[in-house]
């Protein structure tokens, strides 16, 4: 196991640099760059035009005349000192930029894993043990309803109906008093009580189902079929036969197995989360790192977007050794130290 964490770990760090080196190669992809963005946005908003020497000065501030090789030096150079670098377009720090809405984003985030993890196993269970059952096809119907419908549609029926039947607007993540920090009074740490913890946590529950849903249809489906074809091996028939508890047989044995497809896949979960809230985020006006991703890549914002990329790809290396890890707990017949040899 040691061998094999440690091997992991060294071919994870080549590969979050492989990462770093397309990501940052693919945002250079377009013929334009920060400085025509921003001319383009001068002229529309003000009417004004810049000269061709101004463009220049201005490349030359950001460090856009230098050729692609320097310029991925220069960042990922910084990037290892912990200098995230600085956003050309909100003129502040990447790392103030990331730090404001990372913390935001792991709350959604686990939010909505937690939610679709809850929901997703049991649902799954029930629906495999009544195949064919009422339940059974409600279950299915909801679950291809779920897949079918966008979420950035969902949440703007759920806003609609909580603000039309409810009178409550449920966009954002805090109520309007607590935006800017906690109430005069409240005990506080870094900018946090636990009041204005509450009032998040409030708001979360909508985002966190609009965000779940497909991934809750997704994994209800896959654990009904898994359970089902470990259901029909030799192994159940002859643990029920010598007289085991039904449940006992059941969540011991088959659901265990019927889980590896989901730990598995759960790698991908997060990362797919964060780049797939861009929109939902948007639409719930949710202060996460998807819209300021966006907004970096309209932009042509090098540093920001590069960043923000290479977070994703370093959520799906650790995210992959953390499935391999659980793989094992929930099956012993895997053995790392011998795939990895």
């Amino acid at each position: 196991m040691t061998n094999y964490l440690v091997r992991r770990i060294l071919l994870g760090g080549f590969t979050m640099w492989a990462i770093s080196v397309v990501c940052f190669l693919i945002i250079q992809l377009p013929q334009v760059d920060y400085v025509d963005v921003y001319i383009e946005r001068i002229f529309e908003d003000h009417q004004q035009f810049i000269t061709e020497e101004e463009a220049e000065a201005l490349r030359e501030f950001y460090g856009l005349d230098q050729p692609v090789y320097l310029q991925y030096w220069t960042w990922i150079s910084n990037l290892i000192t912990g200098n995230f670098g600085y956003s050309f377009d909100l003129q502040l720090p990447v790392k103030d930029l990331i730090a404001d809405r990372l913390l935001f984003t792991i709350a959604l985030t686990g939010m909505t894993i937690l939610t679709t993890w809850v929901l997703s196993l049991p649902i799954g269970v029930y629906s495999a043990l009544r195949q064919h059952s009422l339940g059974d096809y409600t279950v299915s119907f909801l679950g291809f309803l779920g897949l079918a419908v966008p979420d950035f549609l969902l949440a703007l029926v759920l806003m609609f109906v909580a603000f039309k039947y409810f009178g409550v607007s449920v966009g954002g993540l805090f109520s309007d008093h607590y935006i800017q920090g906690p109430l005069p009074g409240e005990a506080q740490w870094m900018g946090w009580s636990l009041q204005r913890v509450w009032n998040m946590l409030t708001h979360l529950w909508i985002p966190a189902i609009v965000l779940g849903t497909h991934g809750t249809a997704g994994l209800i489906r896959i654990m009904r079929n898994n359970l089902l074809d470990e259901l029909s091996k030799p192994y159940v028939v002859t643990a029920m036969s010598k007289g085991l508890a039904y449940w006992k047989v059941i969540l011991k044995y088959p659901v265990r197995i019927a889980l590896n497809p989901l730990v598995s896949g759960a790698a991908y979960l997060l990362p797919s989360l964060v780049g797939g809230s861009v929109i939902v985020s948007i639409v719930l006006s949710l202060a996460t790192m998807g819209p300021l991703l966006l907004n970096a890549l309209v932009n042509q914002d090098v540093y920001l977007s590069s960043t923000i990329i290479l977070i994703l790809g370093i959520l799906t290396v650790v995210g992959t050794l953390a499935s391999d890890i659980l793989l094992v707990i929930v099956d012993p017949r895997i053995r790392m130290d011998r795939a990895a040899g």
